[in-house]
């Protein structure tokens, strides 16, 4: 409809206009829309001259690998749209000014993989001089502030938590958060208020109400700050507030669980933690995956280990027990034995055999005693499951889902990322930003211990084939073997779980390790063994308890596929887009040995 406003002379379609229609990604019914831009030439005349194939290689010399050659075509060809498919036609400069605008609409779709401070520099050297003051006002800016300028001089009204107060006799400043920005509002209040002395009394984390009008301030720190007409007291804080504008350590606010999502640090870190949820929804969504709520509680341990918390109502002054000295479960809620599930995925494969690409998004629990900053008790897991895919499709689909989460929170979060590469992890950003625009290395097992064996001197834990690799052997992969991420396929099957698929060698199995510079491994999946002799022989060999997993091994039986998936584990993503080194600092209220104080 506001094409329609836009270009109300309707104008017979062509093949050329299908095209055109097709490159801006318009609904059907926009042609006599699109028959009009073919006359826009004399916008772009001065570049049409250069030719289409000067133009592709500009574009791929600029964007690199952080563009698809399809979006770099598209982007070139919606651009500097080849001179003899153009018509000269007159339009007023309101016409051009809509045409270029609509353009850099399209171009903002496209640069959705790169993140918002990398698209600036990177677009002007791709476009014409012409675009730039477009491109300051639709590409680098974020929603909430585009129209900024629309509020400048009108009355506003906020509400939000006082960082800080300061004041003098005659007016005094108040910098409040309200949440929906991580830059602090600046509010000037004056002695012309008639409870200007209560207001310059307002503590530290009191919640007000502002109303006032909003005013550039092209020559201060901040773009703009309010002029309050009204400050009212929604809440009072105390003298005793613990956030008092002073560094805290994340030691000590960890000890205020309640109260730190209210600092710059952990502002950052949960709004990131937000995007990063809703991108991977996003990633899975867009492609057709659907969403599958797996138990909680379950009678199986996915991955063989037994650490599991017990889920019982039996009463623990006095258990009940058989005759051969063992708890009774029969008397217990289930009449089994049932536990906190550590992983969905065995329920998630249940479902791929019917929508053929499913995803996992939910908490699991494990009962590690491990008190190291990257283990918890209760953590999240996304664990995607594929059917008619094997291993070269998981890592497809690992390397493309962490790809788009990292330029996700990028696009979205720019004030945030900064804050954090400045005062969290120096070198964060950098590091990302080469994940994203690196082709992720392959490299087996074997091939990858017989490298780190010439190494063996510089390492605390030896390394020989058949063992684990440890966090110190994963970043040498990565930081100075390949330097950039790498994927270790067929590993040893004694120390793998039951479900991988086994090799023909006889001796490993289709499994793959995600690890990344900085930290390491990130995500660990596998093709399953579909055939249901080997999984049964493999299970036995393991002594599991058969009865939990007839619906496994049945499975097999009806109509099996070869299939494959890997798991995520949430929190160890947003540790490392933020840069946070603790998962203690990414859990909201982390449940960890000996800590559930909330």
């Amino acid at each position: 409809q506001r094409l329609a406003e836009l270009y109300p002379t309707i104008g017979k379609a062509s093949t050329e206009i299908i095209n055109l229609q097709s490159i801006l990604n318009l609904p059907k019914g926009t042609e006599h829309f699109l028959s009009d831009v073919h006359g826009e030439y004399e916008a772009f005349s001065h570049v049409l001259r250069n030719g289409s194939g000067a133009v592709r290689k500009k574009i791929d010399d600029v964007f690199g690998h952080t563009l698809s050659s399809q979006d770099k075509a598209s982007l070139a060809t919606l651009i500097y749209y080849p001179k003899e498919k153009m018509e000269l036609v007159k339009r007023t400069e309101k016409d051009m000014e809509n045409w270029y605008k609509i353009t850099l609409y399209r171009l903002i779709e496209v640069c959705k993989t790169v993140s918002s401070k990398y698209t600036r520099s990177k677009v002007r050297k791709a476009l014409p001089e012409d675009y730039a003051y477009i491109i300051e006002e639709l590409v680098t800016e974020k929603p909430e502030v585009l129209n900024k300028e629309a509020y400048y001089d009108q009355e506003v009204t906020v509400g939000g938590w006082v960082r800080s107060n300061r004041d003098s006799k005659q007016f005094g400043f108040l910098t409040i958060s309200d949440g929906t920005f991580f830059t602090p509002l600046q509010v000037v209040y004056h002695d012309t208020m008639a409870n200007f002395q209560e207001v310059a009394k307002y503590g530290v984390g009191a919640a007000v109400i502002v109303k006032g009008k909003l005013v550039a301030t092209p020559d201060a720190k901040q773009a703009f700050e309010v002029q309050a007409d009204e400050v009212m007291l929604e809440g009072a804080s105390s003298p005793d507030y613990p956030l008092q504008k002073k560094r805290h350590t994340l030691e000590y606010l960890r000890t205020i669980d309640h109260l730190r999502p209210r600092t710059n640090t952990f502002q950052a870190v949960f709004k990131i933690r937000s995007l990063v949820a809703f991108a991977i929804h996003q990633f899975f969504q867009e492609r057709g995956f659907v969403y599958v709520h797996t138990p909680i509680i379950t009678a199986s341990d996915a991955e063989g280990a037994g650490e599991m918390f017990q889920v019982t109502t039996l009463p623990l002054d006095q258990v009940p027990m058989t005759e051969d000295g063992k708890v009774d479960f029969s008397q217990d809620f289930f009449n089994k034995k049932t536990s906190l599930t550590v992983s969905g995925q065995l329920y998630g494969e249940t479902f791929a055999q019917a929508f053929r690409n499913i995803y996992t998004f939910g908490p699991t629990f494990r009962a590690e005693n491990s008190n190291t900053q990257r283990h918890a008790a209760e953590f999240w897991m996304i664990e995607p499951e594929l059917a008619y895919a094997d291993l070269d499709d998981v890592i497809q689909c690992e390397e493309d889902m962490l790809k788009y989460m990292i330029q996700y929170v990028l696009d979205n979060a720019p004030e945030e990322m900064a804050f954090l590469n400045q005062f969290v992890d120096k070198g964060l950003l950098d590091r990302l930003h080469h994940v994203l625009n690196s082709e992720f290395a392959r490299v087996t097992y074997t091939d990858a211990v017989n490298e780190l064996m010439k190494h063996n001197d510089e390492f605390e834990y030896k390394v020989s084939w058949g063992v684990d690799l440890q966090t110190e052997h994963e970043r040498y992969l990565t930081e100075q073997l390949y330097k950039r991420p790498v994927f270790v396929t067929d590993y040893p099957k004694d120390i793998k779980a039951f479900y991988m698929k086994q090799n023909p060698d006889g001796k490993t199995v289709a499994a793959v390790d995600c690890l990344v510079p900085g930290i390491g491994e990130i995500m660990g999946g596998s093709q399953r063994e579909e055939d249901y002799d080997k999984l049964l022989k493999r299970m036995n060999e393991m002594g599991m308890e058969m009865d939990q997993y007839d619906f496994y091994l049945d499975l097999r039986k009806y109509g099996t596929t070869r299939h494959g998936g890997f798991g995520l584990g949430f929190e160890r993503a947003v540790m490392y887009i933020t840069g946070m080194s603790n998962i203690r600092d990414v859990v909201p209220y982390p449940r960890t040995v000996g800590n559930c104080d909330i």
